[in-house]
């Protein structure tokens, strides 16, 4: 009972428990109906139990489950009581009684998140308890990068349940870059067509010497764009659809070669990008450039409403890696500089994102970005997503932006997560499962107005070296059941952390993740199927610099 991820905000128990038989019902009161459909389904696979609905609340005395609303609750609050009269789960909103069953499905054990029901001689039981909880971030998200290597729809839905599990709430979903554009646009067909596969693909980091030349690729119907959305909301999610502007397009300029900068290069040469690294092959600061994103934006505007899920009417447009170079040496980019009186390069890409900024405002949609949009200046609404360290989240809350903390120090989980030179493709610095269960999202830097500016925090899963859903759970887990609780809990500073308890409660949610399927790492090490012996990474030594 106390081995709950995240960690709860207070925990009393009891001294017996409440069984679920073949006659225990489910009421789901009125605005948690949705919930109770989700959690009938779910308990009633993993269980084999029927859980009808019970047409009143009174119907689920003693062995039953009840769902409501409560007043006094925040919105994302709950409150679960198990005792002698059933199990009373009740938020503040739908969304905090769908996270109370998320804690009613742990308190059954690991078998309730399995797909189908096991043998299972004890039968089921939630232990008498009183849990109140909320938590502390408003945005706790994860960041899946599905355009180095594609994620099928099926992987999608798959870590949304998982991202459910967690408490978490905002899949940042990155959708396109320099390797592959993989969503469907109506109105430029080529984007899909020959932007979203790529002849071969690097294996290992971009120094490596090998290749994999079976051509890779895919991308997402607008259907099944609507599909992740709807699915998300049902589990209380926010999607937030990144499209990259202005570097990490030549995926774009591959298909579409007039969006590149074609009186530098040959634009019609280029194809989908097949190695990793910053490209220099970037976007022409055109107003033609500009109308191609707007088409692009209007469809994924109406992919993504802006009421299909918390944080829902944020658009994410990159902004990150933009190499000067070509902008430097085109006419045609010069040109734009000296027409719109602009200082240098740098002014150009603000010119840039802040065109969008107000596009997106204007149609009551929030501009959000990497640390980088910050040079030039952003509108009221923008929002930074700081990955360079804390200096770029610091920056933006004292100009009086909302910033979401994702240092790539603490929390980008392609990082390695040991030293042993049996890890996979080791990547950058040592990120290990107590580093992440340390970090901060709130810099001390930041006063009282400030640190209200902090919207939250997640964890980034870039997947230049993760080539399957198998790699991608590796490198994922268990450090983001870690992030988890530090978004979600009111944790004490980051010393005072008691991650031995963490690691304990660790122990009953291992048998979570094995029901539900998930290749993590295991405590002891990579398990032998799960290493690459000769695959180059790009270890790096010592703790990663503080920015």
């Amino acid at each position: 009972m106390t081995e709950l991820i995240p960690a709860p905000r207070s925990v009393v128990a009891g001294s017996g428990e409440v069984r679920l038989t073949e006659r225990s019902r489910l009421h789901a009161g009125h605005g948690t109906e949705g919930v109770g459909h989700w959690l009938r389904a779910v308990l009633s696979q993993a269980t084999g139990l029927p859980l009808p609905e019970g047409r009143t609340p009174e119907d689920t005395d003693r062995d039953g489950i009840r769902l409501r609303l409560g007043p006094g609750l925040g919105p994302e609050e709950y409150r679960l009581v198990s005792d002698r009269g059933g199990v009373l789960v009740e938020g503040g909103s739908a969304a905090g009684v769908f996270w109370g069953a998320q804690t009613l499905r742990q308190l059954l054990g690991p078998d309730a998140f399995r797909r189908a029901p096991v043998r299972r001689d004890g039968g089921w039981a939630v232990p008498h308890v009183t849990v109140e909880d909320g938590p502390r971030f408003r945005w706790r998200g994860l960041m899946l990068d599905v355009a180095r290597h594609f994620m099928p729809k099926e992987g999608v839905l798959r870590y949304l349940d998982l991202m459910a599990a967690h408490k978490l709430n905002v899949l940042h979903l990155h959708l396109t870059d320099d390797q592959g554009w993989r969503l469907e646009i109506q109105r430029y067909p080529k984007l899909t067509e020959i932007g979203s596969w790529r002849a071969r693909t690097k294996i290992g980091h971009r120094a490596s010497p090998l290749w994999d030349d079976s051509p890779h690729g895919g991308h997402y119907t607008q259907d099944d764009i609507r599909e992740i959305v709807a699915y998300a909301a049902e589990r209380h999610i926010g999607v937030v659809p990144e499209i990259d502007v202005p570097g990490h397009s030549q995926a774009a300029i591959a298909a579409y070669p007039e969006l590149g900068n074609s009186d530098v290069i040959d634009t019609a040469s280029l194809t989908v990008w097949d190695t990793w690294g910053i490209n220099p092959n970037v976007l022409a600061p055109t107003d033609n450039t500009l109308r191609f994103y707007e088409g692009v934006l209007e469809e994924v505007l109406e992919l993504f409403p802006a009421d299909a899920g918390p944080f829902s009417p944020f658009v994410h447009i990159g902004g990150d890696e933009c190499p000067k170079d070509q902008w430097r040496a085109s006419d045609t980019a010069q040109k734009q500089i000296s027409n719109l009186g602009l200082a240098d390069e740098d002014a150009l890409q603000s010119w840039f994102i802040r065109h969008f900024d107000g596009w997106l405002a204007a149609r009551g949609r929030r501009l959000i970005g990497w640390d980088e949009i910050l040079e030039g200046g952003l509108a009221p609404g923008a929002a930074v997503s700081s990955w360079r360290g804390y200096s770029g989240g610091i920056a933006a809350a004292r100009a009086g932006h909302d910033v979401v903390m994702c240092p790539q120090q603490q929390v980008y989980l392609d990082y390695r997560q040991d030293a042993g030179p049996d890890e996979p493709v080791p990547i950058a610095y040592v990120r290990t499962l107590e580093d992440v269960y340390r970090f901060e999202p709130v810099p001390a830097e930041l006063t009282g107005d400030e640190t209200a500016r902090v919207l939250g925090t997640q964890a980034n899963v870039w997947t230049e070296v993760m080539e399957d859903q198998g790699r991608v759970d590796y490198q994922t887990f268990p450090r983001l059941a870690a992030l988890s609780e530090v978004a979600w809990s009111a944790l004490p500073d980051s010393d005072d952390r008691d991650f031995a308890d963490f690691e304990r409660r660790m122990g009953a949610h291992y048998r979570r993740l094995d029901a539900l399927g998930v290749a993590y790492r295991p405590p002891t090490g990579p398990l032998p199927w799960q290493r690459r012996p000769g695959v180059l990474g790009r270890p790096l030594d010592g703790p990663p610099p503080q920015g």
